[in-house]
């Protein structure tokens, strides 16, 4: 048998722990799927008293993760801290420096500094692997650089974060509002120290970022991304969305265009017998479309600690049997620099609107949309609520630039009870 591969673990959170404890239950198991022993030399966390579940006596102690990243011992860095900068980002620059392996669960780091990272860790023949980043327990990335690596990928698309997505479903189940839910969600443990990561779409943007450098072998452009949260979404969008046989979603989208790399992630209707409109609560569900392999769906949990971390094992155990696939599925120096498209692809969007109880208000608001060039597909309206008069209009495919025009000169008409609200219907 092989010499052991020795790690190095920085950060002992719930997923740190979670691999110390794979490590010390399976190491028969890992010896025989790899031909070696993998063995934690030393360890490194803000704080070394506290109980984390699992025994660390037998491993060396680092305050510094920089120290633990530059040790001898330590053949692979695990960085498992968390954050784009700081502690992390010194830590894996210390590793690459002293030409050591990366596996990092680091999806901020790498959405932002990735590019560099995997140049300068490629240049001296070492590899950063980042399979939790994205998507938890799903092997979405082993897909794209492995099993997919024969297509030319078409589109990547998914539901890439679990709080947004139980914070949805359990909306529309529970018949509560967003805020009401939100609170539960914050109480349950479930957002980030700052929820804006969360809800407000920034911690999925790095996970289909990554993924879509993956995909279309394009530099990373976290920047050019387009991000809407889903803090605007209310009972009434998902209620009158299932009521039209959709069901609304945090929806991440990858495509190259011919006018550049289309990336976007928003709020979307996804018809509910879809694989993506039947997900529910905190799962994960990316969609991958090849030109050979056409759609593949590969649905899991995207967190905790079981899942996370088998994550981070499948790439120390690729480290350990000696596989070498680069970064970001090929040489990060040879990926192309993209412009980030400046419009998105046409679809049907849904439009929710309360018009006023006057005579030829609704035909109004149909002539504003025909004179833009958007067409009707179907269209409801509800009992009057006080004065005004609830009204959808699901319209046929059309681009969001002529919509937020339309949507701007409806605001001339004098009859909008209330501003509308525009949600674009992915067709999947």
């Amino acid at each position: 048998m092989s010499s052991a591969l020795r790690l190095g673990i920085a950060g002992l959170g719930t997923v740190g722990a979670g691999v110390v404890k794979i490590v010390q239950r399976r190491a028969a198991l890992l010896a025989a799927r790899t031909g070696r022993e993998i063995a934690i030399s030393a360890v490194s966390a803000r704080t070394r008293q506290k109980d984390r579940g699992v025994r660390l006596s037998a491993y060396a102690w680092e305050d510094d993760p920089v120290a633990l990243a530059r040790r001898d011992d330590v053949d692979v860095l695990v960085e498992l801290m968390g954050g784009s900068d700081g502690p992390a980002k010194a830590a894996v620059e210390a590793a690459i420096a002293a030409g050591k392996d990366v596996v990092t669960a680091n999806k901020a780091m790498m959405a932002l500094h990735g590019q560099a990272l995997a140049e300068e860790a490629e240049a001296k023949g070492h590899v950063i692997r980042f399979e939790a980043a994205v998507a938890g327990g799903i092997p979405v990335v082993k897909a794209l650089t492995e099993g997919l690596a024969g297509n030319e990928v078409v589109r990547v698309m998914g539901v890439m974060n679990g709080t947004c997505n139980y914070i949805l479903t359990r909306m529309e189940g529970a018949g509560l509002t967003y805020e009401e839910v939100f609170a539960e969600a914050q109480a349950l443990g479930y957002l980030e120290a700052d929820p804006t990561l969360d809800v407000g779409g920034i911690d999925a943007g790095h996970k289909l970022a990554l993924l879509a450098a993956i995909a279309f072998g394009t530099r990373l452009n976290f920047g050019a991304m387009r991000i809407e949260g889903i803090e605007r979404i209310t009972i009434e969008d998902i209620r009158h969305a299932a009521d039209m046989g959709f069901r609304v979603k945090l929806l991440g989208v990858a495509q190259m265009t011919g006018r550049g790399l289309e990336s976007r992630m928003s709020p979307c209707l996804v018809p509910e017998t879809s694989p993506l409109g039947q997900l529910e609560n905190a799962m994960n569900m990316v969609v991958l479309e090849g030109d050979a392999a056409g759609q593949i769906v590969l649905r899991g949990a995207g967190a905790g600690e079981g899942p996370t971390a088998s994550a981070v094992m499948s790439d120390i155990l690729d480290i350990a049997r000696g596989t070498r696939v680069s970064t970001f599925g090929q040489p990060a120096r040879s990926l192309a620099p993209v412009e980030g498209a400046t419009a998105s692809a046409p679809a049907p969007y849904y439009l929710r609107m309360a018009l006023v109880d006057k005579p030829g208000a609704l035909a109004r608001i149909a002539a504003v949309l025909g004179d833009a060039g958007i067409s009707i597909d179907r269209m409801r309206q509800y009992g009057h609520e006080d004065v005004a008069a609830p009204v959808l209009i699901v319209t046929h495919r059309t681009t969001r630039t002529a919509l937020d025009e339309a949507i701007s000169k409806m605001g001339g008409t004098g009859v909008l009870a209330s501003d509308p609200v525009a949600i674009r219907i992915e067709e999947v």
